[in-house]
């Protein structure tokens, strides 16, 4: 069974070898022509995407810590381009039933009467394993056990990250080794494509989104679980963003109640945002490559010239305007996060995954989309 994402991210700005270990910060770098990347081992996690602007100076696009050191001292713990496991995003009442077994997960959201990316020992709180490292490449491993924050099974993930010329690519995967459960990973970056060195403000709201395939999201209730409805996107609407490139602070003022389905309970509605999955439809023209298919989301800053074009081979996009991001960061909303799931209906982020719907509802048992349920000794691709 395949539970794996394929991601690649194309960045363009209109206008040496790694060496045999991590650098003096603890980071592991690898580059190609016009891209430079940095990765720790602590959530597989990428800390820094290096990228010339229009103007030739080097920006660095994603967000991250100058030092390996503090990702596992950081108290706040925003997923700061880490890989969220066994299971992205949220599961309702920290539960789910499986071959007729019920598993009590360990709550870490929502008043803990949720479980989010995995729980609190989840496995982007984890140092992985390099296991393969070239000037160009970097792969990342992770053995979790039977048992482990609730979730059923022996699994082993691997995370692995190359670059080719202005290109970033993403292949994740998992194995079940003993009993069958679920997985959903996805990569975690917070993009800010002016460095936040934009004179003018340090917020991303004036870059531009554009989703030409997803026409339609998935439903929320008032503490962002996915409801299973697929909700049909209006043009104009504030959640339009396939018809045409639009700027992501355009309609931000609209959201308020809209985007949790009902008042969002413990946020501050005036800083509140964008959290939402969006389908990535691409079916209707019949069998496709998502190679070629493709970019299924752009995001670009008319400042710096840098454009980001996302490929995948999953189906489900999350879009998260960093609304409640706390810790000794700057201020909201200084960034934008983007997800990619297996669409099921749930996203978050800025970052490509699976149907997100799958798991977090309790009940509907026809959410459970098989690539998201491992069998022991099955493989899975995110």
């Amino acid at each position: 069974m395949n539970a794996a994402t394929a991601t690649a991210c194309a960045l363009t700005s209109t206008g040496g070898g790694s060496p045999p270990g991590p650098n003096a910060d603890g980071k592991y770098v690898i580059q190609a022509e016009g891209i430079r990347a940095a990765f720790v081992p602590y959530g597989a996690a990428i800390s820094d995407l290096f990228i010339n602007d229009t103007h030739g100076v080097e920006r660095d696009i994603v967000l991250g810590w100058d030092n390996a050191s503090y990702y596992s001292i950081d108290k706040q713990h925003n997923h700061l381009g880490s890989v969220p496991g066994p299971y992205a995003n949220r599961i309702k009442n920290s539960s789910f039933e499986l071959d007729g077994e019920t598993y009590q997960l360990i709550p870490n959201d929502w008043n803990n009467n949720d479980t989010l990316h995995g729980g609190p020992n989840g496995w982007d709180y984890r140092n992985w394993t390099v296991v393969a490292y070239t000037p160009d490449s970097i792969t990342f491993s992770l053995f979790d056990t039977d048992g482990a924050e609730g979730f059923p099974g022996d699994r082993i993930a691997y995370a692995q990250y190359s670059v080719t010329p202005y290109s970033w690519h993403i292949a994740i995967s998992a194995i079940s080794l003993t009993k069958r459960t679920p997985i959903m990973l996805t990569s975690h970056p917070y993009w800010n494509l002016d460095g936040y060195q934009n004179p003018a403000t340090a917020d991303a709201l004036d870059h531009e989104l554009y989703l030409p395939f997803s026409g339609t999201r998935i439903g929320l209730d008032s503490i962002e679980i996915p409801t299973g409805d697929i909700v049909g996107i209006q043009p104009g609407d504030v959640h339009d963003w396939w018809q045409a490139p639009k700027r992501l602070g355009q309609d931000i003022d609209r959201l308020a109640e809209e985007n949790c389905g009902g008042p969002c309970e413990g946020l501050n509605v005036q800083r509140e945002g964008y959290d939402n999955a969006y389908l990535i439809n691409r079916e209707a023209g019949g069998n496709y490559d998502w190679r070629e298919k493709g970019p299924v989301a752009t995001l670009a800053s008319p400042w710096s010239g840098i454009q980001v074009d996302i490929f995948t081979d999953q189906d489900g996009f999350q879009v998260y305007s960093c609304n409640t991001l706390n810790s000794e960061l700057k201020s909201f909303p200084l960034c934008v996060h983007i997800t990619i799931h297996h669409a099921d209906h749930n996203p978050r982020h800025h970052v490509p995954e699976e149907d997100p719907r799958s798991l977090r509802q309790p009940q509907p048992p026809t959410y459970r989309r098989p690539a998201q349920l491992l069998r022991p000794r099955s493989a899975g691709l995110h």
